[in-house]
C-alpha cells in the first residue's frame, strides 16, 4: 500500500481518481491545490503524487519541485491537456515520472501508477545499498550488487587474509586495480605501501630499473643509486598490471623475486629481500601465452595461486543502474551541478549499450553528459554513446549458414530496433518520432501497431 496524493481544481476528476486507487488498495488523500498539498506533505509525505499541470496558485511543476526538495524520492505523475504537452514534456525533465492527458485510460492509468511505485521501490533500494557499499572499506570503490559481484567481494574478503598471490583476470575497464586495493585495504598490510605498475606502459629498456632500481654506474645516466618499485612496496603489495607484457627476460628476474622474496639491482651483486604481496593483473588468455611459449608456466603458477575472474559489465546489466546513480552523484558534484537523476529513456539506451569498455566506458558517458546537460536529469539526448557496436553488428549481419536467414525477420528486428530508438528520443512523441524517421505519422502508427511496439511515454 503507498501513500498517493491527488492534486486537482477539479473535484470530480479527483473523486474518480480517489475511488479507482484506493480500490487498488493504496491510502489516497485529495487535494483541490497544491498549497494544501505541499502543507499536507510537511506533516506526512506522500509516495506519489498525481497533479494536474495548470492550477491557480501554484502549479503542478512549481509543486514537483517543492515536494523533492523534501523528498527527492517522491515519485510524480503530471496530468495534462492536449495542448499542453510540451509543457508536460518539460515536467519530466524537472523529474517527474510520466504524464496522463485529461481523457487518460484507467488501465493505462494503474499501469503507469504501478509502473512509478516499483521505481521508488528500486530507487529506494538502491540508496540504501549505495550508503552499505559507501561504508564499506573492504570494497573500495567497487559498486554492484550482481551475483557475480557479490562472488568477487567474497573471494576478496576471503584473500585479503592471506599472504597469498592473486591474479585479477577481466577485461579492460572491469575495475582489476579496483580489486587489487580493495584486498590491500582489507589485510594487515593497510598501512604500508600499495605499489602500482603498468607492465606495458613503460618501454622494455627501462622496465627492469622501474621494478628492482639499479646501481650508480649501471647504464649510461645512473648517476646514482635508486631503489626500484619492490623495495619501495616494502612490507606493503605491489600491484603488476598487464603483467603479460612482461619481457621473457624479465619474467625470469620476476620469478626469482617471487620464489626467493630476493632480487638484484640492475649492474648491482648484493641481494635485496623483501617482503611484499604480489597482485597481478590482465586481459589476456596467460594460459594461451603460456601455450604459444610467450609466458613462463612456472611463473604462472607462481601468480595464478589465487584467481579472481572480473564479469564484463554486460554480462551483470542489473548493476548499470546504480553504477549509473553513483557516478552521476560524483560527477555533479564535482562539476557543481544539480542534476540527480537519468531519464527512463537514456538508461534504457544504456541497457541495450554492449559496453566494450566496461565500467571505466560507463563511466565515461555519464562524466560528458553530466558536463553536457543543462536540466536537473540526465536526457538521452546528452548521452554520447559510440555507435560502432551496433554499425559493427549491421555490417556483418546475422550469420547465414546452409539453412539460410529469413529476410523479412531479419528485416524487421532492424525495423523494431530502429522505431523504438527513436520513440525513447523523442519521449513517446509519435510525431517527433515520424520525424525523425522520415515517414509519415500514419506510416509510423502503423508500423507500430503492427509490431505490437509499447507505449513509451
Amino acid at each position: 500500500m503507498a501513500r498517493i496524493f491527488v492534486v486537482d481544481d477539479d473535484k470530480g476528476l479527483r473523486d474518480v481518481l480517489e475511488i479507482m486507487l484506493t480500490e487498488e488498495g493504496h491510502q489516497v488523500e485529495t487535494f483541490g491545490d497544491a498549497i494544501a498539498a505541499l502543507a499536507r506533505s510537511k506533516k506526512e509525505p506522500c509516495d506519489l503524487v498525481i497533479t494536474d499541470l495548470k492550477m491557480p496558485k501554484m502549479d503542478g511543476i512549481e509543486l514537483l519541485k517543492k515536494l523533492k526538495e523534501k523528498n527527492p524520492e517522491t515519485m510524480a505523475i503530471l496530468i495534462t491537456a492536449f495542448a499542453s504537452r510540451e509543457t508536460a514534456l518539460q515536467a519530466l525533465k524537472e523529474g517527474a515520472f510520466d504524464y496522463i492527458e485529461k481523457d487518460f485510460d484507467i488501465d493505462k492509468l494503474k499501469s503507469i501508477v504501478s509502473n512509478a511505485l516499483e521505481k521508488k521501490g528500486i530507487l529506494r533500494e538502491e540508496a540504501l545499498f549505495m550508503k552499505e557499499v559507501a561504508q564499506s572499506v573492504s570494497f573500495g570503490n567497487m559498486i554492484g550488487k550482481s551475483k557475480d559481484m557479490l562472488k568477487v567481494y567474497s573471494i576478496i574478503r576471503k584473500v585479503a587474509a592471506t599472504k597469498t598471490n592473486v591474479l585479477i583476470l577481466g577485461e579492460s575497464g572491469t575495475g582489476k586495480e579496483l580489486v587489487a586495493k580493495a584486498i590491500h585495504n582489507a589485510s594487515s598490510r593497510r598501512d604500508n605501501p600499495f605499489v602500482v605498475i603498468n607492465c606495458g606502459g613503460i618501454p622494455e629498456t627501462l622496465l627492469e630499473s622501474e621494478l628492482f632500481g639499479h646501481v650508480r654506474g649501471a647504464f649510461t645516466g645512473a648517476s646514482t643509486d635508486k631503489p626500484g618499485l619492490f623495495e619501495l612496496a616494502q612490507s606493503g603489495t605491489i600491484f603488476l598490471d598487464e603483467v603479460s607484457e612482461l619481457p621473457t627476460l624479465l619474467q625470469v628476474k620476476l620469478l626469482r623475486a617471487v620464489q626467493e622474496k630476493s632480487f638484484r639491482r640492475v649492474g648491482g651483486q648484493a641481494d635485496i629481500n623483501v617482503d611484499v604481496r604480489i597482485i597481478a593483473a590482465t586481459n589476456q588468455d596467460l594460459r594461451e601465452k603460456v601455450t604459444a611459449g610467450h609466458f613462463r608456466e612456472d611463473l604462472y603458477y607462481r601468480l595464478n595461486v589465487i584467481p579472481i575472474v572480473l564479469p564484463a559489465l554486460r554480462e551483470r546489466k542489473d548493476d548499470i543502474p546504480i553504477l549509473t546513480r553513483f557516478f552521476i552523484d560524483k560527477y555533479a558534484r564535482e562539476f557543481g551541478k544539480d542534476i540527480k537523476t537519468i531519464s527512463a529513456y537514456a538508461m534504457d539506451l544504456l541497457m541495450e549499450y554492449p559496453f566494450p569498455g566496461n565500467v571505466r566506458e560507463l563511466e565515461n558517458i555519464i562524466e560528458r553528459s553530466i558536463a553536457l546537460e543543462t536540466s536537473n536529469i540526465i536526457l538521452p539526448e546528452s548521452l554520447i554513446i559510440s555507435p560502432e557496436p551496433l554499425s559493427r553488428r549491421l555490417a556483418e549481419g546475422p550469420e547465414i549458414n546452409e539453412d539460410g536467414i529469413d529476410l523479412n525477420e531479419e528485416v524487421t528486428k532492424y525495423e523494431r530496433l530502429l522505431i523504438e530508438k527513436a520513440l525513447r528520443a523523442s519521449y513517446g512523441s509519435k510525431t517527433k518520432a515520424a520525424r525523425l524517421l522520415h515517414v509519415s505519422y500514419d506510416s509510423l502508427n502503423y508500423r507500430i501497431e503492427k509490431l505490437g511496439i509499447k507505449d513509451f511515454r
